[in-house]
């Protein structure tokens, strides 16, 4: 009997994505507010529009979407169950999805975690998850193995754009590094192994702000994505990428939400936002 194929790693996933549809990450962040903006309800009937219109606008088109699970969980089981029909339709129509739930625990609930989440047949099996790795970055090794039997990615809390990560992500550890740095270090020795056997891009990826201005005092050639919020209306522009991201600015995976989400409900201009967002990273990044 034949063994199954072991899976593509999202790494190598990631890139023929985002070569293919253009490098962009489309957050789904329904927030009561941009449901009002679009005429919607705050409820329940009010996220199914919303959630429905942006899948059935963007799923074929745009490389990456990144759900924010709390705007979901709100919303109870229901909302869940909203989360749950997204992923599986954004999936099915070749978009890779990064959920948003920034977990991260200890020991057997971390597996849970990751059982949730990155075990093919979960109801929210996904491409990817973010981590926050602020227990001690052993903490994430059930997610770790997880993701990488089944060919799924992390991205790890490591330079956030919020001013108030830089009390943790800043701060200095005992060998003198800054607890950021420490975390890329991890991601690059979790992803040397991947970048051998010839994979053009590794799994394992950081969260790294597009807002926080020069970072050449960090090594951000990890052999991973570059997870980067901020694009829009956080101030920053698809311009802005290779001074932040210096040399591994190739690598980046801009994350952009009320930027193309604004001009909805209208599918058209979904779209039209989401081609100028991509089509404006291309020109800046050279690829």
């Amino acid at each position: 009997m034949t063994a199954p194929a072991a899976p593509a790693p999202f790494g190598a996933r990631l890139r023929r994505a985002m070569d293919a549809r253009g490098p962009l990450c489309v957050g789904i962040d329904p927030h009561a507010s941009l449901l009002d903006a679009w005429g919607l309800a705050d409820d329940i009937a009010g996220l199914t529009s919303f959630t429905r219109t942006v899948v059935d606008a963007l799923a074929d088109r745009v490389a990456v979407f990144k759900p924010q699970s709390a705007f979901f969980e709100r919303f109870g089981s229901r909302g869940l169950a909203v989360l749950e029909d997204a992923t599986a339709d954004l999936r099915a129509a070749g978009a890779l999805v990064v959920m948003d739930a920034k977990r991260g625990d200890i020991g057997s609930t971390m597996a849970a975690y990751a059982d949730s989440y990155l075990r093919p047949g979960a109801p929210l099996f996904s491409d990817a998850l973010t981590v926050s790795p602020y227990l001690g970055y052993g903490s994430l090794a059930p997610a770790v193995e997880l993701a990488r039997a089944s060919g799924c990615g992390l991205f790890v809390l490591a330079l956030t754009s919020n001013p108030e990560g830089a009390e943790v992500q800043r701060a200095t550890a005992a060998d003198g590094r800054t607890l950021g740095a420490a975390m890329l270090a991890h991601l690059a020795a979790e992803n040397a192994a991947e970048r051998a056997a010839g994979s053009p891009l590794g799994s394992f990826g950081a969260v790294v702000g597009a807002t926080l201005g020069d970072l050449s005092s960090f090594d951000l050639a990890t052999g991973g994505p570059l997870l980067a919020p901020g694009i829009g209306a956080q101030g920053a522009t698809p311009a802005d990428l290779p001074a932040v991201f210096g040399p591994a600015v190739r690598n980046v995976v801009p994350s952009v939400s009320r930027g193309v989400l604004r001009h909805g409900p209208d599918a058209a201009a979904l779209r039209a936002a989401a081609e100028r967002y991509a089509d404006e990273v291309r020109a800046a990044v050279g690829g």
